[in-house]
């Protein structure tokens, strides 16, 4: 049997396994099997098959394999529901303290609770959501800018 041809089959059963697990790995040992199967063909010997198969198998590996799972899994998470509240700038609607207090996140009136149990926010602040607890949100007024 030609060595290509077994360098073909080999980067095959790789491909259908990779199909059945979805890791990339094996995907990536297949593309180094079709080098090798290339190598073969070009009529090179077995050593120079197998350090074909070696070198594109951990350039791969050590190159490729890390920006794939990065760009695989490394997505931002999305926040959806009351996560995604926290961070947003708000509008002191009512005063807020450390027991009572309404605030506009949004669009949408919210009850709300100051962050720092001793300060106490004035209606028209702009705050920002520190938190949310339960229905209420935990709000701090936004920093002055420093001045110019």
């Amino acid at each position: 049997m030609h060595s290509w041809l077994l360098w073909s089959m080999i980067a095959a059963v790789l491909g259908t396994a990779e199909l059945m697990t979805a890791t990339f790995d094996l995907l990536l040992l297949a593309v180094a099997a079709v080098s090798a199967a290339a190598v073969a063909a070009l009529g090179l010997g077995v050593g120079f098959q197998v350090v074909a198969f070696a070198i594109t198998a951990t350039a791969l590996v050590t190159l490729v394999r890390p920006v794939a799972r990065r760009h695989l899994t490394g997505h931002p998470g999305l926040r959806t529901g009351v996560a995604a509240l926290v961070g947003r700038e708000a509008l002191v609607l009512a005063d807020c303290d450390r027991d009572t207090g309404r605030v506009r996140i949004g669009g949408e009136e919210w009850s709300a609770r100051s962050y720092d149990p001793d300060l106490r926010i004035p209606a028209g602040t702009r705050v920002d959501v520190f938190a949310i607890e339960g229905a209420t949100a935990l709000v701090h007024p936004q920093e002055e800018p420093w001045p110019l």
